[in-house]
């Protein structure tokens, strides 16, 4: 009989040891998530999944991590720095140039983020205005810098009618519209609204009505954690879409969390929330009209000799079912 209570106390202490293994695993299971702006409601959902519990509901700790523009975020992929990035599309370019990492879901489509601001002085009224001028934009290879391009060559100028200034976030952004280092700023919605109500700025342009069928965002996962920890990546993108669901039936707390988060008044984040809930993918499912744009449009502008193969960058088999 003793050697039974023994035996029945031993298995008892392994399985609870077991047991705290597997939770404080569970627990332990910190992702790095960078974002391309610290200061864009295109990013919003991680910390409504950060802050509504969801992804600790998949067993992950988020550590968010705001970058200044794609380029750098990228080169924190590339370092190992951080295991899960929230990008751009006009980044896949980086992959296919050997980045280790791959586009492992769509996260927003048309470019319903963007808009061009300048001085409320006059010296620009309109896109037209802006040959030969200068924009300010993120990074060299960003969306923002993309998109300027994309712009002037529409307008028959060519990819460089409209020069571009490389000033990273979007205080500093801003700060050069202010003291009219640039003519022109290309910002997220957010930043041209509180512009605007304040009689700072003025918005002139809408990239949403430049481009319909677009790849706007797109999350992004390091080779690493792919090879390592596949069942991460599968927690990440079920929580990232359990939270767009949320955000979607759930207006005001969505707002309480991005005006903390964006430090903006909660009127401007709402009016913010109304414009851009629509561009968000509810399934992660990329825009193949949208990467044909792409495909082609690198080419145009000189970043890749060729359209690349996109198959090889791009694995949706993460995604939730």
């Amino acid at each position: 009989m003793r050697n039974l209570i023994r035996q029945t106390f031993i298995v008892a202490v392994l399985a609870t040891a077991l047991l705290s293994r597997f939770v404080t695993g569970a627990a332990a299971d910190t992702l790095r998530v960078g974002k391309a702006d610290q200061a864009a409601f295109s990013f919003v959902p991680l910390e409504v999944g950060m802050q509504t519990g969801i992804f600790k509901k998949y067993g992950l700790d988020i550590e968010s991590i705001g970058f200044q523009g794609s380029s750098k975020l990228q080169l924190g992929l590339a370092s190992g720095s951080i295991d899960i990035a929230l990008g751009g599309g006009p980044d896949l370019a980086f992959l296919v140039k050997g980045s280790p990492a791959k586009a492992v879901a769509a996260l927003a489509g048309p470019p319903l983020l963007f808009v061009l601001v300048v001085r409320n002085d006059g010296s620009v009224t309109g896109v037209k205005d802006l040959k030969g001028k200068t924009v300010g934009v993120s990074t060299t290879g960003s969306t923002t810098s993309w998109l300027v391009s994309t712009l002037s060559k529409s307008q028959g100028w060519g990819a460089d009618g409209i020069h571009q200034s490389m000033l990273g976030a979007t205080p500093s952004i801003i700060a050069a519209l202010e003291t009219k280092n640039v003519d022109a700023a290309i910002t997220d919605i957010t930043t041209a609204l509180k512009l605007q109500n304040s009689g700072e700025g003025k918005i002139v342009y809408r990239f949403g009505d430049l481009l319909h069928d677009f790849q706007l965002h797109v999350i992004y996962a390091s080779d690493s954690l792919i090879a390592q920890k596949p069942d991460d990546v599968r927690a990440f993108l079920k929580g990232w879409f359990e939270s767009i669901a949320y955000m979607r039936a759930h207006k005001a707390q969505t707002v309480d969390i991005a005006a903390g988060v964006l430090q903006q008044d909660k009127t401007i984040v709402a009016q913010t929330y109304d414009a851009l809930m629509p561009m968000f993918s509810s399934d992660g499912k990329f825009n193949q009209k949208g990467l044909e744009l792409l495909r082609a449009s690198w080419v145009d502008l000189q970043v890749l000799p060729a359209p690349p193969d996109l198959s090889k960058v791009i694995n949706e088999t993460y995604l939730p079912h």
